[in-house]
């Protein structure tokens, strides 16, 4: 059987992609969330190791920051497991 015999159906299903474009748009959000989660992280050291800086204690990086990031990996799984209604 040579490529003229295939029918339409299984060539567009070859051309495909695993994911769809939803689901693209999906897992920048995601990965947005997680970079933000880890940028909110950043920072709090001390320069002089004498000298204890309270700020690594703070809310932004305690809370708010590991929230973003499952946030993030929550979206990841879902843009996995989402079906496009095409």
């Amino acid at each position: 059987m040579n490529k003229k015999n295939i029918p339409q159906e299984k060539q567009e299903l070859r051309a495909k992609f695993a994911f769809g474009k939803e689901n693209y748009r999906i897992m920048l959000i995601g990965i947005l969330l997680i970079v933000l989660g880890f940028l909110l992280m950043i920072g709090g050291g001390s320069d002089d190791p004498q000298v204890f800086n309270e700020a690594i204690f703070s809310s932004r990086r305690l809370t708010i920051a590991p929230i973003l990031i499952l946030a993030g990996f929550v979206t990841e799984i879902v843009a996995i497991m989402y079906k496009s209604k095409e």
